[in-house]
């Protein structure tokens, strides 16, 4: 009865309100921006958010996966790497590149592209993974992740090469090195050095460091499996100075939602690496500025070619304009969970108790970003390495605090920027003693359980 009373009660006095508002008087002199008059007219603005978004998603999906940015008149063209793919029976140079070669080179199919057809022989053995003319079959099906080959009906004239190339990898349900795609997973196992070697003339790139093409070749050679070296056509540093590779290892395109930094040393924010190396690495047709590296000192070969400002001709840009969905489709790629039975969950939980206090890891990899939202960086003193890359980069002093979702598809190729630490347990102990963290084994044993759990 009580509650009767009380529901009453409010209702009226919900009315009363409504009523006394009725009759008030609008707010006709408060001020507002003209331009949302405009949207009286449109409504619905919320729908067209999702709208935009779905567009934004699926444009930047088909950007990532299959568009070449005009990249095939450097690759092909100028390096002559379809040639090298065709073989010299198929009017290129050379034996011709064989499936099993490029899938030993870490090259992957995506089985979902693959003809029905082609995928029952492949299937059943009826086609040989021995043969120059399936590699062709497979790119005319454009079903080599991140290799674009183009062809003048069914004659391959160039190639040319898109983001998936290094930045995504295949499930293996098929067999090794042909499956389903994984977007934004770095591809541990392409060996882009080897790959860019098959080219039949490395001319360019030599002329453009200053070398012989027998340099080129060695340098690119000792980048090994999922290595890759962004810098070298800017500095011309080819080796550490320890004569060990400058390569670093290809970095995730996922998870990086709230993500300031994509690059290990700072260069710049997502987008900008995405402009950069669409632009100075894929060497495709657009726009590029960045003043900082017309430092002829740190950055000879890139301010003495120009390649600090690079400018599309007018109506040619092909990188520019898929910038925007290129950006929305890798923020929207989350970080991959780790198997359940690849780590101790019971380890993990007290790891976890370690990570976030004694072992003072979520200072700088703050949950659960797991990197440090601002400018997340930190000078080589700080994590106890030597300064050889961050002084490669234009702020010639930091490294970027990674984040650390989806862990264990890193592992092939070692941790850190040059994977110079084989595993969690080398990452842990290197802290120890640059921390002076005072964990014991056990302890360490867990924190590494829980790395492996993100």
């Amino acid at each position: 009865m009580e509650r009767t009373r009380f529901a009453a009660a409010v209702l009226a006095a919900l009315s009363a309100t409504i009523l006394t508002l009725s009759c008030a008087p609008l707010p006709r002199d408060v001020e507002t921006d003209p331009a949302v008059q405009a949207e009286q007219k449109r409504p619905d603005f919320d729908n067209r958010i999702e709208d935009h978004s779905r567009r934004m998603l699926e444009e930047g999906r088909e950007t990532f996966r299959y568009d070449s940015f005009g990249s095939e008149d450097f690759w092909g063209q100028s390096l002559r790497l379809h040639e090298a793919i065709l073989g010299v029976k198929q009017g290129g140079a050379g034996a011709g590149l064989t499936p099993r070669q490029a899938l030993q080179a870490g090259l992957k199919v995506d089985v979902g592209k693959v003809p029905r057809l082609l995928v029952e022989v492949l299937r059943e053995g009826a086609v040989s993974l021995d043969n120059p003319e399936t590699t062709l079959e497979l790119l005319r099906a454009d079903a080599v992740v991140g290799v674009k080959g183009i062809f003048d009906g069914k004659r391959m004239t160039s190639v040319g090469i898109t983001c998936a190339l290094c930045h995504s990898t295949v499930d293996d349900s098929f067999t090794r090195g042909i499956g389903s795609r994984l977007d934004g997973w770095p591809n541990r196992d392409l060996d882009v050095g080897a790959v860019v070697s098959m080219a039949p003339t490395l001319e360019p790139v030599a002329k453009l460091l200053g070398v012989d093409e027998a340099t080129v070749r060695k340098v690119l050679k000792s980048w090994g499996p999922g290595k890759y070296d962004a810098e070298l056509i800017h500095d011309g540093k080819g080796m550490r100075p320890d004569g060990k590779s400058a390569a670093t290892v290809l970095p995730a395109a996922f998870g990086l939602a709230g993500v300031n930094l994509h690059t290990y040393n700072g260069w710049g924010s997502v987008t900008y690496w995405n402009a950069y190396v669409a632009n100075t690495q894929m060497h495709g047709k657009g726009t590029f500025f960045d003043p900082r590296l017309k430092d002829a000192q740190q950055f000879p070969v890139a301010a003495k070619s120009g390649m600090w400002n690079m400018r599309a001709l007018p109506g040619q840009d092909r990188v520019t304009p898929k910038l925007a969905a290129l950006h929305y489709y890798q923020l929207s790629i989350p970080a991959p969970e780790p198997p359940a039975d690849s780590y101790d969950a019971t380890a993990a939980k007290r790891g976890k108790s370690l990570f976030d206090g004694k072992a003072r890891c979520a200072t700088c990899h703050v949950p659960p970003l797991f990197t440090e939202p601002g400018w997340g960086m930190h000078t080589a003193e700080e994590i106890g390495i030597d300064d050889f890359q961050a002084s490669r980069s234009p702020d010639q002093r930091f490294y970027r605090t990674t984040p650390l979702r989806g862990l264990f598809t890193r592992a092939k190729g070692g941790f850190y920027h040059d994977g110079r630490f084989e595993d969690l347990e080398a990452v842990t102990d290197h802290y120890q003693r640059v921390l002076g963290l005072n964990l014991s084994a056990a302890e360490r044993g867990d924190l590494v359980q829980y790395l492996k759990s993100l």
